[in-house]
């Protein structure tokens, strides 16, 4: 079909998606010709300009850029291109506000412009564009479908491999994200490229690696929204290492370049709460939820608030939890994970296994689904079903203290102590402070489990069947080996005693709360980890066998 346009315009071209949400690709409007000089650019050029390069446009800007495309399309109907960018913008703007209302608008944007250009013909911008929405309402299935529609529309579309890069990563194929950055890496080399990479190096474990890109990321940004989400990253990776003093600076440089970002106000706050400040802490969660009244900023505040004895703030805020998780889905958006995890900890596990089950049905399978399935299992009093999901969300190279923890209070309930001393350490050598409510509990965990026995590995995992000698020949070679043998357990102990003490380091204002019971619940079916197509009791998530039977 013909599109409409106007004489000496050049309207947009596509659709990006880079970081926190998906931005548009534009070609910038030509001028009305003349040999002055060209006028200042406004917001709504400048919005143009950084997403000609790929990177994030400011709010503002955003605004300016959806008013100037709704005005133009109500005289204009036709043009596909600008119901893709619209679409696209709104989508942007929905997820980087926390603001699950603009989700629908999104989506009747980019279907009008399918209607008018079908994707079949090759409208591979408004295709990318629906991927980037179901990534935003967490549909990673739909996401996928609709990317690779995109890039079977238009193969060496850049734009496309980022919407497939979240797609994979949250169905948790992680070889396909994998090689969809690889593809993206081979059409384009920039600021927003590095920061996508930053995140797939981090899920991967790679925290050298994902550290120096996000540096470079940092260097290449073209736009001050988008160095300071590259900053925000590098404040992740420093806190999730263990190191919130070098987090709280690249926190603070990149709200100096923006203020009321709303990534960085929340991280700021964890790192102030590690180092024991939860004053600020709390006021800058509080200033995280005005610019973006994100579930998971709200369950993180609540949690603080709770671990300094704000018992009511505490209640009131989980409630807002709740109630922002049911608006969120009228819009579609999927906050199964984040409500789950309250569950499993303030409320019902019960509830939270049925929730979790159903995403692993959908293949939603990423380590962070796991993670939380197996938690919520544990929680449930289901300790055995819980433990391969434990070790598939701890096998992937994440280094996680949480999921350390988690896997180490499994273990613990299975007997398996010394599999569950030896993770609940690792979770406070990766970071002392990683949760205001479970670092505590962990540090206790320790101090309840003590010391590996004096024996070694045969007293912990019971010894093995010695082999019945027949000559004097064979006895002494039994002898010799018995003897490395011991060795081998008094360094085994040795090393468990220095790690100990490596792990007990932590902030002491951290607050004293009860260790949590093990509730018990029913025995019920969750979803095979294999296939997801049916239910059993003790699943097989990682596709040969059941990983991790004995949590060694």
């Amino acid at each position: 079909m013909k599109k409409e346009r106007a004489p000496r315009t050049v309207l947009v071209a596509g659709i990006a998606a880079v970081l926190a949400g998906t931005v548009l690709l534009f070609v910038l409007p030509v001028g009305p010709g003349g040999d002055g000089p060209p006028p200042a650019p406004g917001p709504v050029a400048r919005a143009v300009s950084a997403v000609e390069a790929g990177a994030q446009a400011s709010l503002p800007e955003l605004a300016a850029l959806i008013g100037d495309r709704e005005k133009w399309l109500r005289r204009h109907p036709g043009d596909d291109e600008s119901w893709a960018a619209l679409g696209a913008a709104y989508v942007e703007r929905g997820t980087r506000e926390g603001d699950s209302a603009a989700f629908p608008r999104a989506e009747r944007a980019l279907k009008r412009s399918l209607a008018v250009f079908p994707g079949a013909k090759g409208n591979a911008g408004a295709l990318a564009g629906m991927g980037a929405l179901a990534n935003a309402r967490g549909d990673f299935v739909a996401a996928k479908q609709w990317g690779e529609a995109a890039r079977r529309a238009k193969p060496r579309r850049w734009q496309t491999y980022p919407v497939l890069v979240d797609a994979y990563t949250g169905l948790g194929d992680y070889t396909s994200a994998g090689r969809a950055l690889e593809q993206l890496r081979a059409l384009r080399q920039d600021g927003p490229t590095l920061s996508r990479a930053t995140l797939v190096f981090g899920d991967r474990g790679w925290r050298e690696d994902a550290s120096a890109v996000a540096q470079d990321a940092v260097a290449l940004a073209a736009t001050k929204a988008e160095k300071a989400s590259c900053l925000q990253r590098l404040g992740d990776l420093a806190w999730e290492r263990g190191e919130p003093a070098e987090a709280l600076g690249a926190y603070d440089a990149a709200l100096r370049l923006v203020r009321g970002h709303a990534p960085s106000l929340a991280g700021r706050a964890r790192a102030l709460a590690s180092l024991g400040r939860t004053d600020e802490a709390l006021r800058e969660y509080g200033a995280a939820l005005s610019a973006a009244p994100l579930p998971e900023y709200t369950l993180a505040s609540a949690e603080l608030h709770e671990s300094v004895g704000l018992d009511g703030d505490a209640r009131t805020q989980y409630e807002m939890l709740r109630v922002r998780s049911a608006e969120g889905l009228t819009h579609g958006v999927n906050r199964s994970l984040a409500l789950a995890r309250y569950e499993t900890d303030h409320g019902d596990p019960d509830a939270a296994v049925t929730w979790l089950g159903a995403e692993w049905a959908r293949h939603h399978r990423s380590v962070h689904v796991a993670d939380a399935l197996g938690w919520a299992l544990y929680r449930a009093g289901r300790p055995q079903e819980a433990l391969p999901y434990a070790v598939r969300a701890t096998g992937t190279g994440l280094r996680s203290a949480l999921f350390m923890y988690h896997r180490g209070q499994i273990e613990r309930a299975l007997e398996k102590y010394g599999a569950a001393r030896r993770h609940i350490e690792e979770a406070l050598r990766i970071n002392p402070a990683f949760s205001p409510l479970l670092a505590p509990r962990a540090r206790r965990a320790l101090e309840v489990l003590g010391e590996p026995p004096a024996g070694g590995p045969a007293q912990v995992y019971g010894a093995r069947p010695r082999p019945q000698r027949k000559s004097g020949a064979a006895a002494s070679a039994g002898s010799g080996s018995r003897s490395s043998g011991s060795g081998s357990r008094k360094a085994w102990s040795g090393a468990g005693s220095g790690s100990r003490k490596a792990g007990s380091g932590s902030p002491s204002r951290t607050p004293s709360w009860r260790q949590p019971a093990r509730p018990a619940g029913p025995a019920a079916r969750v979803p095979d980890g294999g296939s997801g197509n049916s239910a059993r009791t003790g699943p097989a998530p990682a596709g040969r066998g059941t990983p991790g039977a004995t949590g060694r």
